[in-house]
C-alpha cells in the first residue's frame, strides 16, 4: 500500500472511531439524563424556573437536530446552521451548573462540621445542579457528535478536517469524564446522607429547611428526596449490600445489632469491609490519675453494667470509627475515625473473674485510648477485638528514627535519666494482660 494510501486509509478509519466513541459517550450521558427525569416533576419545577427554561430549550434544540441527523444519517448544512451558533450557550450552561457542583463538594468536603446540614439545607438545590449538569452535559455532548460529524464528511478531502473528529472525540470524553466524576461524588454524599437519616431507628434531627424541624417531617421529606435521586445514584454508582451480622463482635449478647448495622452501611466506602463491632462504655484517657483510679471506681462500674453500652466501635480493613450509640442511632453521627495506619499498641486486659471488667488499652500515634466492657461480655470477645486491631500495630521508620534520635540527643547531652520517648501504663488490681502486643 502506498504512503498516500495508508494515509487515505487512516483519515477514514480514525474519525469512523472517533465518531463511534461520540455515539458511546452520547448513550452514556443521555441515559444518565433519563435516568434522573423523575426528578424534573417532583422537585427542579419548584426552583430556577428561568434557568430550567433556557437549559431545556437548548437541550430539546440539540435532541431535535441528533435525531434528525440519525434519520438521514447526516448532518447537512441546513441542519448544522441551525444549532452552529448554540456553543457559546451550551458552554455557559456547562460550565455555570458544574461550577454549582464543584461549589457543593467544596462545602461538603471542607466544612466537616457543618456538612450535615449543609447537605440538609441545600438539599433541592443539589438535586437541582446535579441534573442540570447531566443535562446541559448531554446537550454539550450532541453537540459536539454533530461538530465531529460535519468534520468527517469534510474529512474526505481535508485530512485536518479528519484530524479534527479525533480532538474532538478526546477533548469530549476528558470533559465529560471529569464532570460525570463531581456529579457521582455530589450525589453519593447526598444520596448517604438521605439514606442514613431513612434508616435511623431514633429521632431524625437533620432539618431539611429552617421550618422542617419535626423529626417526622424530616424523615418524610429525606424519603421522597431519596426516592427522586435513587435512580441516578444507583446508575453512577450501585449501592453496596447490607451488612451480615458478624461472627466477630465484643457486645452484651442482649443488645441488637440490625440497627446499628443498617445505618453503619452508609458510612463504609467501595470496598471497605467490616471486620469487628465492639460496645464498651465510654472510652477513658491513659493517664496517671485515672490509672489511680480505676481501682477506686471498680465497683461503681460493676453498678453500670446494668446499662446499655455507651460507645459502638468498629474496625474496618481500613480505619476504627467511633461513636456514641444513642447519638449514632438518632442522629446518625459519628464521634471519631482513627486510621489503622495510626494504631502503634494493642493491649487486652481481660478479667479474672465476673465482679470486674476487661479492657482494651489502644495507643495511636495521637493519643492513648481505654475501653472498658462490661462484666457479662466474654474475656474471649474483648481478645477477638483486641486481635483484629493489633493486627494493625505498627511503627513508621520516620517515627522510630525520631525517637531513637531524641533519645541519642538527650543521652550526648547528659541527661540524668531522662529519655525522651512514649510510656504505658501496664494493669492494675484484677486485670491481667492477655499477650497481645507484649
Amino acid at each position: 500500500m502506498s504512503a498516500v494510501g495508508a494515509a487515505q486509509l487512516a483519515a477514514t478509519i480514525g474519525p469512523a472511531l472517533a465518531m463511534i466513541a461520540l455515539q458511546m459517550q452520547l448513550s452514556e450521558v443521555a441515559g444518565l439524563a433519563r435516568t434522573n427525569i423523575a426528578l424534573t416533576n417532583q422537585v427542579l419545577t419548584t426552583i430556577r424556573h428561568e434557568q430550567w427554561a433556557e437549559l431545556t430549550a437548548l437541550v430539546a434544540s440539540i435532541d431535535r437536530a441528533v435525531d434528525r441527523a440519525r434519520e438521514i444519517k447526516s448532518v447537512p448544512t441546513s441542519l448544522w446552521n441551525s444549532v452552529a451558533g448554540t456553543e457559546p450557550a451550551l458552554r455557559k450552561q456547562r460550565d455555570l451548573y458544574r461550577l454549582n457542583v464543584s461549589d457543593h463538594i467544596r462545602q461538603i468536603r471542607h466544612n466537616t462540621q457543618g456538612r450535615r446540614v449543609y447537605l440538609g439545607t441545600n438539599a433541592e438545590a443539589i438535586l437541582f445542579d446535579a441534573h442540570a449538569l447531566l443535562s446541559s452535559l448531554k446537550a454539550w455532548t450532541g453537540y459536539q457528535a454533530l461538530h465531529a460529524a460535519r468534520a468527517r464528511a469534510a474529512g474526505a478531502d481535508d485530512l485536518d478536517e479528519a484530524c479534527l473528529v479525533e480532538v474532538i472525540a478526546r477533548d469530549t470524553r476528558t470533559a465529560l469524564d471529569s464532570a460525570l466524576s463531581e456529579v457521582t461524588s455530589l450525589v453519593e454524599a447526598l444520596t448517604r446522607e438521605l439514606r442514613i437519616i431513612v434508616e435511623l431507628p431514633g429521632r431524625g434531627t437533620l432539618p431539611l429547611s429552617g421550618k422542617r424541624k419535626d423529626s417526622t417531617a424530616v424523615r418524610q421529606t429525606s424519603a421522597g428526596l431519596l426516592e427522586a435521586i435513587q435512580p441516578l445514584a444507583n446508575a453512577l454508582r450501585p449501592p453496596a449490600p447490607p451488612l451480615e451480622v458478624l461472627d466477630a463482635v465484643c457486645a452484651p449478647e442482649s443488645l441488637d445489632l440490625e440497627p446499628y448495622l443498617r445505618v453503619l452501611r452508609w458510612f463504609l466506602d467501595d470496598g471497605e469491609t467490616l471486620r469487628v463491632l465492639g460496645f464498651p462504655d465510654q472510652p477513658e484517657a491513659s493517664d496517671p490519675l485515672s490509672s489511680i483510679l480505676n481501682g477506686a471506681m471498680g465497683k461503681l462500674a460493676a453498678a453500670r453494667d446494668k446499662a446499655p453500652a455507651k460507645t459502638l466501635v468498629a474496625v474496618t480493613d481500613r480505619r476504627i470509627i467511633t461513636a456514641k450509640t444513642n447519638t449514632f442511632l438518632e442522629q446518625g453521627e459519628i464521634r471519631q475515625e482513627i486510621p489503622i495506619e495510626r494504631v502503634r499498641y494493642v493491649r487486652a486486659a481481660t478479667s479474672r473473674d465476673k465482679s470486674s471488667r476487661s479492657a482494651i488499652d489502644l495507643i495511636t500515634r495521637d493519643e492513648n485510648i481505654r475501653w472498658h466492657f462490661q462484666v457479662d461480655i466474654e474475656n474471649t470477645q474483648v481478645d477477638t477485638l483486641a486481635a483484629v486491631l493489633a493486627e494493625s500495630m505498627t511503627i513508621p521508620d520516620i517515627e522510630r528514627e525520631e525517637l531513637q534520635r531524641r533519645s541519642h540527643a538527650a543521652i550526648g547531652a547528659g541527661s540524668k535519666g531522662e529519655i525522651v520517648g512514649t510510656t504505658s501504663t501496664e494493669p492494675t488490681g484484677s486485670e491481667a494482660t492477655t499477650g497481645i502486643a507484649e
